[in-house]
């Protein structure tokens, strides 16, 4: 039987005969695979088995400096995903035990399939490894990626000719981007250094090293305060706008039965934040207050028609109107899709 818990609370085992011992740690087995294979929801309660909650006092959780003696799972105290605790255990004796632990949480309500119909298309240049996409009116912004390919160009939406282009140094892999007033702010892969551009001509102003918590950068944003970025992990990275360097705040984006990673090119509109799937042809429509998925849009029918490999897969989205613009790496086509 499997003895490596979540919750363990060895030491209580001194309090007890051999017996139960072994009764005491099935119990915890038991518990901790099936909250392994569901995980916890928020408004769920911790309900430790009775072998547990009969030696014990009372029974605290500390995380992130925080503590609570509620074990209800509550999103003003845990977050999404896998929370690191430590849960501070008072025995009948007046022992104090601490216990390192992990819980897992997920959304209470389940994610929505929204869905949506294609009312217009628009050319797109196949040989861009597009990694960045923003629509400001009828304008276009788009950084592509790959080493010696790498750009930032500017065209009008129908045309696809860059009306202006910033190439970048061949050792230098463009990622994501994102407009913030009169200037373009834009990531690069693995060169952990970031660029920021005079929105009207594209001239080079200056650039910042990327926080040492994002290991490679991916997708960028802009919400009217900070910039997000992702790294291709779970997280969302709030990075101050004033000084990128700094994160602000991270963010675990889940949904009702899955903590989302590969999280990767990303676009803020009326509130939410949408992101790519990396690999996948789904985007999703995030909380950016809590990481909680409240939507998904599947788009296999449009990646099937033009993802022919590994890597020409879905990853552009930006916003005409209330309408969403969806495109991908060489994509010959930018979809403009309405929600229904």
């Amino acid at each position: 039987m499997k003895r490596n818990i979540n919750i363990g609370f060895a030491a209580v085992l001194l309090l007890v005969s051999c017996s139960n011992k072994e009764k005491m740690l099935d119990s915890l087995a038991d518990y901790n695979n099936s909250k392994e294979e569901k995980g916890y929801h928020f408004g769920d309660k911790i309900e430790l088995p009775e072998e547990i909650t009969a030696n014990t006092e009372s029974i605290a959780v500390s995380f992130r400096g925080k503590e609570t003696t509620d074990l209800t799972i509550d999103p003003k105290f845990f977050t999404l995903g896998d929370n690191k605790v430590i849960f501070i255990i008072k025995t009948k004796k007046g022992e104090v035990l601490n216990q390192d632990a992990t819980i897992n949480v997920f959304t209470k309500t389940p994610e929505q399939n929204i869905p949506y119909k294609i009312v217009a298309d628009y050319p797109h240049d196949p040989k861009n490894f597009i990694e960045g996409f923003v629509v400001e009116g009828n304008t276009v912004y788009e950084s592509d990626g790959m080493k010696g390919a790498s750009q930032l160009i500017k065209y009008t939406l129908g045309s696809s000719v860059p009306k202006i282009m910033a190439k970048q140094p061949a050792e230098i892999f463009s990622e994501g981007c994102a407009i913030v007033g009169d200037k373009i702010y834009q990531l690069t892969y693995q060169n952990k250094i970031g660029f920021i551009y005079d929105k009207n001509t594209l001239k080079k102003i200056s650039q910042f090293p990327l926080p040492n918590v994002i290991g490679e950068g991916w997708g960028l944003t802009y919400d009217g305060k900070n910039l997000i970025a992702t790294d291709g992990s779970k997280n969302l990275y709030f990075l101050d706008v004033n000084d990128p360097s700094k994160v602000v705040k991270t963010v675990c984006v889940g949904g009702s039965t899955t903590i989302y990673d590969q999280l990767n090119e990303l676009e803020y509109h009326n509130g939410f934040i949408y992101s790519n799937v990396w690999l996948k042809p789904v985007i999703l429509k995030i909380n950016p207050v809590n990481g909680e998925v409240v939507g998904t849009f599947d788009f296999t029918e449009i990646a099937k028609q033009n993802t022919k490999g590994s890597d020409d897969v879905l990853n552009g989205i930006a916003f005409k109107g209330d309408n969403m613009l969806v495109t991908g790496k060489n994509w010959s086509k930018i979809y403009e899709v309405a929600f229904k």
